[in-house]
């Protein structure tokens, strides 16, 4: 379906499916979909086999949710959501009308999306969830970049490895500066990721994070190593 509408996809239209290693259940099995969004096995698996099918069955039922077309992004979805926003942050509707604050950059990104399925949504969404948990949002507002010309570059720049790559270089210069925060960082994540997939939520943003703190415990071995 998404090829057919020209989605950029991220694995071609191949469902990826990764194994947390272990030698003894419970076994833990995460599926990437095509478009990047991410699911887990979300009951107790005595097998592999096992593990892959719950991973299978949660991402198959969100789908299929979120792609039906009454979960399209259209002019009514766009005001019940930043209704909905206003309310739970008592703002006013004047924010909403202004792109540089918190729900007017969201209202923005939702009109920039208008005809796209909840799920391609959330997939946008992971990638500016990312910069904000990263730090990167709040330097590039220091270097005074508007609100607007972040979500006009990012919202067509998918999360590739130089994102990832850069990110991860991040964390190894706060480690450098506080020492110990990486480690913290990721068994918070670590923790995070436990709790949504058992939950059966989509995990992308978890599961990004946690692959980014990797690479740069990763980074930070390597430099080690080179200086011994």
């Amino acid at each position: 379906m998404k090829q057919s509408r020209g989605a950029d996809l991220k694995n071609g239209a191949l469902v990826v499916y990764e194994m947390v290693p272990s030698n003894s259940p419970p076994y833990v099995c995460y599926v990437t979909l095509p478009g990047g969004s991410c699911f887990g096995s979300f009951q107790f698996c005595p097998t592999k086999a096992e593990a892959r099918r719950s991973a299978a069955k949660i991402a198959l039922m969100n789908s299929v949710f979120n792609e039906h077309p009454s979960r399209r992004i259209t002019d009514e979805f766009i005001e019940k959501s930043v209704s909905e926003a206003l309310a739970s942050f008592n703002g006013n509707r004047e924010e909403a009308d202004n792109p540089n604050t918190g729900i007017g950059a969201f209202r923005f990104m939702l009109e920039s999306n208008k005809g796209k399925s909840m799920l391609e949504f959330q997939e946008l969404m992971t990638v500016f969830q990312l910069l904000h948990w990263n730090g990167s949002l709040k330097a590039m507002r220091e270097r005074q970049c508007s609100r607007q010309e972040v979500l006009a570059h990012y919202s067509h720049r998918a999360l590739d490895d130089d994102i990832r790559h850069q990110m991860a270089l991040d964390w190894v210069s706060r480690e450098q500066s506080v020492p110990g925060a990486l480690s913290r960082e990721l068994a918070s994540t670590e923790r995070e990721l436990d709790e949504a997939r058992l939950a059966g939520k989509e995990l992308r943003f978890h599961k990004e994070k946690k692959d980014i703190l990797v690479l740069a415990a990763g980074q930070l071995g390597n430099m080690h190593s080179s200086n011994c």
